[in-house]
């Protein structure tokens, strides 16, 4: 049994751009440019910008980009999912309510890996390079090497410092690493949905309108 059929969908321009965007910056700063180096620093700053360009576009861009469109709910996501086992088909303007989840997820994982990787690199960015270009943690106090490190206030500076400098490294690769997890699933769910109801989501994220499958 079928329920409402879709109706075409193109994304806006900018919704394209900024989720291609995001995507390629991942992609590069993952398998391309070296942990630490100047390159992976600004790609990581110019993620940072596609994803507030895109969390604005929420409140202020076209009904289907806007948040109000397709909030997080975890009841909707439940009846989503028996409404796929039920052979049901429902349209919706925006993102599916499981699709909504996993936007918000990928969101907030990103988000966690820029806060990390600017907490190591300072803002503006600070990178040095010893036997290769690496951040340097904002919050270590430098000392020199001639300085007593164990004697007075400076000792103690010097290990919050460096501590929690590798509090947000830890924090940035756990983020890094769920985030390829939520990508992953992120394209199965795509793959499904396009299958199941013939919707060309990809089509749609490039300018072209999504495509109905006939019930």
């Amino acid at each position: 049994m079928s329920g409402a059929v879709h109706a075409p969908r193109r994304w806006d321009p900018l919704v394209r751009i900024t989720h291609w965007g995001i995507a390629a910056a991942v992609v590069i700063n993952r398998l391309v440019t070296e942990g630490g180096s100047l390159a992976h620093v600004w790609i990581g700053l110019a993620l940072a910008a596609l994803l507030a360009l895109r969390l604005g576009w929420g409140f202020v861009g076209p009904v289907e980009a806007r948040f109000t469109s397709f909030p997080p709910s975890p009841r909707r996501a439940v009846e989503h999912v028996r409404d796929i086992l039920a052979g049901r088909h429902v349209s919706h303007r925006s993102h599916n309510p499981l699709g909504a989840l996993m936007v918000y997820a990928l969101w907030a994982s990103l988000a966690v890996v820029i806060a990390s990787g600017i907490a190591m690199t300072g803002f503006p960015p600070k990178v040095h390079a010893e036997g290769g270009e690496r951040p340097a943690a904002a919050s270590t106090v430098l000392v020199d090497e001639d300085e007593d490190a164990g004697e007075g206030e400076g000792e103690g500076e010097g290990e919050a410092g460096g501590e929690s400098g590798e509090i947000a490294e830890e924090v940035h690769e756990i983020a890094a690493n769920l985030l390829l997890v939520l990508a992953a699933l992120h394209l199965v769910g795509v793959a499904f949905e396009t299958r199941r109801g013939g919707r060309q989501i990809v089509l749609a994220m490039i300018g072209g309108k999504g495509k109905i499958k006939e019930p």
